[in-house]
């Protein structure tokens, strides 16, 4: 098991599952070099909506506050990326009052964001008047060193998406740019006339590096690549070839209704007649693989500190 891609170069040694970064295992296997099945964990429905959406919604909270004490009604927000983490940052800093725009490279994902209320810009465009600045893409050098060189004095700068890649921190690290450690896991980097930059956890993954993550997600995530473990060992050799594939649906939804009890929660059950009319296991799974269960950020203009609506 591997998070963030980072044992694949050994996976043609040893069985695993990644969980974080599937894209490299894709990349293995389409150039014929993945000699094990392999289960991409991460684009799991309990691991993208729980993990990804909901605890990203509350974490980027805890993560800013701990670290900045700034607060965020009126401030210019800029989250690049509007996958499933960029949706619960968006929609925290949205609660609080933020301005909040985006940044996608995906068609799809800013029509969402837009039909959410977000306008979607590029981060060149607007990098000269905004306040916070945070990436949510999995990708490498999102912020660039030419865009932190037009930053405003005091922005803030961190990492939602993955590992240490989407800021160029590399590119500060230069004599003309002074590092100042003014708290645990706050740097302000100081260019030479005078503007700060605020980085939080150097580049690193705020949630992890500067909040905590709920023990009720964790295991959530847990028992998901648990059971990717379990499936993978336990299949017939036929089942699985040397592919990246997707934890099947039964055991999605076996991880959700493992959690149910947790909030005292009674799932209905089909009739037969319900179930033959929809042509339906009465025991699941419920949905086709191609079920989209979405969520959509204007559910969440509602919530605050103390409450949240039930989600659809």
């Amino acid at each position: 098991m591997t998070s963030g891609g980072a044992l694949t170069s050994v996976s043609t040694q040893r069985d695993g599952s990644q969980t974080w970064y599937p894209v490299k295992l894709y990349q293995l296997s389409k150039a014929g070099k993945l000699c094990v099945p392999a289960m991409n964990v991460n684009d799991s429905v309990t691991k993208q909506k729980f993990d990804n959406l909901y605890c990203c919604r509350e974490s980027i909270l805890d993560g800013l506050k701990r670290t900045t004490d700034v607060m965020f009604g009126g401030k210019q927000v800029v989250v690049c990326g509007y996958g499933e983490v960029g949706k619960g940052c968006c929609a925290a800093l949205k609660a609080l009052g933020s301005v909040v725009c985006i940044t996608e490279i995906d068609p799809i994902c800013a029509l969402q964001g837009c039909m959410d209320g977000f306008r979607v810009v590029k981060l060149s465009e607007v990098v000269r008047h905004v306040d916070v600045i945070i990436t949510c893409t999995g990708n490498k050098n999102v912020v660039t060193r030419e865009q932190l060189d037009r930053m405003k004095n005091g922005c803030i700068v961190c990492n939602m998406g993955h590992s240490n890649t989407e800021i160029d921190v590399a590119s500060m690290r230069t004599p003309e740019l002074t590092w100042e450690r003014v708290r645990s896991q706050v740097d302000h980097v100081i260019w030479p006339d005078g503007k700060r930059v605020i980085l939080l956890a150097e580049g690193r993954l705020l949630n992890l590096s500067c909040s905590t993550v709920p023990t009720f997600v964790l295991s959530i995530t847990a028992t998901t690549q648990a059971l990717a473990l379990i499936e993978l060992y336990n299949a017939p050799e036929s089942r699985y070839k040397q592919d990246v594939y997707l934890l099947p649906k039964k055991m999605d939804e076996y991880v959700a209704s493992l959690h149910l009890a947790t909030f005292d929660a009674h799932l209905t059950e089909l009739s037969d007649e319900q179930a033959k009319y929809l042509g339906l296991n009465k025991n699941g799974p419920f949905k086709p693989n191609y079920y989209r269960y979405y969520w959509s950020a204007r559910l969440e203009m509602q919530f605050n500190s103390s409450s949240f609506p039930p989600l659809a």
